[in-house]
């Protein structure tokens, strides 16, 4: 689901797609506290990737625990998180080089194993 709250200021032309995923057996609350003029929180429930567009040198901090009590676990540079958005021209060339790749390396490994079957009984 997409969640626009508080969108990027348009003043921010560096920005870039990130990815975050919550590896951890509990919630935690992703902020970016770094950057003037925005406000941006959100909780992440343990397995849930969070995409987002950043600045391109803000700071993601993992805030885990309680809320009451949250403590910040980590900070990662944005640029770390970034992903690359690719267009279904490249996607279908990517798929088509793996099927050959796939083939090239099975290299008959997938023929049809002929096996005796029983077709009468007397």
């Amino acid at each position: 689901m997409t969640q626009v709250l508080d969108s990027l200021p348009s003043a921010f032309t560096d920005r870039i797609l990130c990815c975050y995923v919550n590896v951890a057996g509990k919630m935690q609350v992703a902020r970016i506290t770094n950057v003037t003029g925005w406000y941006f929180e959100r909780v992440v429930f343990p397995g849930q990737r969070l995409i987002f567009e950043a600045p391109l040198d803000s700071v993601l901090e993992i805030h885990s625990g309680m809320m009451a009590s949250a403590i910040l676990s980590d900070r990662i540079p944005c640029l770390r998180l970034q992903v690359q958005e690719v267009s279904s021209k490249q996607v279908s060339r990517f798929n088509h080089l793996q099927d050959q790749q796939i083939e090239q390396a099975n290299d008959g490994a997938l023929d049809p194993i002929l096996l005796p079957v029983l077709t009468q009984i007397n």
